[in-house]
């Protein structure tokens, strides 16, 4: 195969951009930044890293669809593209709401870090190629253990990122013996052409093996039951903005990059799962894994005291939630699936952010915490409000039809009276006790009185102010407008 580089600098231009902008923030700081004072170096790293993510978004949006590129390597259609943008847009919220609450040493560093893991998230989004894929999702992954572990002078921080490590360490395991058993039974790396390969030879013990080890670092990475064992922890030990990365752009493109295995390179091993004609493949354990999801998240939210945990447990059932978008992309497309996923990154990113905001004020991260937060910043309860309903799924909010089209979807997959519609159902029916845990935290923010010693202002710092006030704004646009982002897929 030629490589036109022309060709593949055109469509990279935006990876590009951040690399030199990690490399502009790191010489910054290391010649002009250390006379400066820690929080104008904060300012100063935040802002050439934003640079450095507009710039991309900007070249990427301008690239458009383009369809394969060298040599169908990399597929640059709607869902790459929009994937790209999405997980460029949370990685610039979640820089903003660093320069107004991070306490943390090393600011170049981290920024760098959040540049590195956007652009392992970037090129997962539009990997063709299971070494390319591989590679971009450790990427990614090595940059979030590294923010998870940044905070070193809580031993929670040190906590989180070991867990972390030790699960994803693991997870890549089985997905690295999953590709190279897929690539024994093929003799390919390419999803397009494993998937011929499938359909020519059928099905065979090998490839059941292939398919288990893939779907456990699909579980993994998706934060779904049992495989969710590292998110409470991880979310509450990680400093709050690097929870909010992992927890929104890490979940996108994690979903994207499965999606394309699943569906195009694995289609021939989907197997069915309606009750008259079911055959075993790999959408009946992602059924299973939406399931145990669905229920350990939405009981196991129940049981929480502490914010960040409740917003791992949260995840958890919006992966199982997820999952069904993902089972449904065969015949719905994968419009749903990034619609839900990409406003539910946005309403998290704003939920931690609050979360930053408070434990920068010296506001502990419990729920009862809380209390009058709407008489100490109306700002952080209005916004908070808006990212805790749009997660519970309240119309007119993005979180609504987020769930609505997935559901929908799922229903239309499988018809009623199948695994999927079934599904359907029970996620519909938990979101009423989701609504239940979802309301306690707003009961105290807006609804219970402050407690006593504890009813002074809490100051919002400008650039997570406006953080915060994009991202409710978007949700409640999106949630009005969805067609604003489902027009990338028409």
């Amino acid at each position: 195969m030629t490589t036109n580089y022309p060709e593949l600098f055109c469509a990279f231009a935006g990876e590009a951009s951040l690399v030199l902008g990690m490399l502009v923030v790191l010489g910054y700081d290391l010649t002009v930044g250390r006379k400066r004072s820690p929080t104008e170096r904060w300012q100063a790293s935040c802002i050439l890293g934003g640079a450095a993510l507009f710039s991309a978004l900007v070249v990427g949006l301008r690239v458009g669809v383009v369809g394969p590129v060298l040599g169908g390597e990399f597929m640059l259609d709607a869902l790459g593209v929009g994937t790209r943008a999405a997980v460029l847009v949370l990685a610039g919220l979640t820089l903003m709401l660093t320069a107004g609450t991070a306490r943390l040493r090393n600011p170049a560093e981290f920024v760098a870090i959040v540049l590195l893991a956007a652009t392992g998230f970037s090129l997962m989004a539009v990997a063709q190629q299971l070494l390319v894929a591989f590679l971009a999702l450790e990427l990614a992954s090595l940059s979030l253990y590294v923010l998870a572990g940044f905070d070193k002078t809580r031993p929670e921080s040190a906590e989180a990122a070991l867990k972390y490590f030790l699960f994803g360490g693991m997870s890549a395991a089985f997905l690295l013996f999953g590709f190279s058993l897929l690539y024994g039974l093929t003799g390919s790396i390419d999803t397009s052409a494993i998937a011929a390969a499938l359909a020519a030879q059928g099905s065979s013990p090998l490839l059941s093996v292939a398919l288990v080890m893939v779907l456990v670092a699909f579980g993994f990475k998706a934060a779904a039951a049992p495989f969710h064992l590292w998110a409470p922890d991880v979310y509450q030990g990680a400093p709050a903005t690097s929870a909010a990365l992992i927890a929104s752009a890490s979940k996108l493109a994690g979903l994207t990059f499965f999606v394309r295995l699943l569906w195009p390179g694995l289609g021939y091993a989907t197997g069915d799962v309606a009750l008259r004609h079911f055959s075993p493949g790999w959408l009946a354990v992602v059924a299973l894994l939406s399931a145990a999801s669905l229920l350990v998240g939405n009981f196991g939210a129940l049981a929480q005291s502490n914010l960040r945990r409740l917003l791992a447990y949260s995840a958890i059932a919006h992966a199982g939630a997820l999952l069904l978008g993902v089972m449904a992309a065969g015949t719905a497309g994968p419009a749903p699936l990034y619609f839900y996923a990409a406003t539910y990154g946005l309403a998290t990113v704003g939920a931690f952010g609050v979360v930053a905001v408070l434990e920068a004020a010296g506001v502990g991260p419990q729920i009862a915490d809380l209390a009058g937060l709407y008489r100490r910043s109306p700002l952080l309860a209005g916004c908070l409000f808006i990212f805790i309903l749009s997660l519970a799924g309240i119309p007119p909010l993005a979180g609504f039809f987020g769930k609505f089209a997935v559901f929908a979807a799922a229903l239309n997959f499988g018809g009623l009276a199948s695994v999927t519609g079934w599904l359907a159902f029970a996620a519909i029916f938990l979101s009423a006790v989701a609504l239940y845990y979802y309301l306690r935290v707003l009961k105290q923010a807006l609804v219970a009185p402050p407690a006593p010693g504890a009813d002074g202002r809490i100051a919002v710092p400008g650039a997570a102010a406006l953080a915060l006030l994009l991202a409710a704004l978007l949700l409640v646009v999106l949630g009005v407008f969805p067609s604003l982002l489902l027009q990338i897929f028409s």
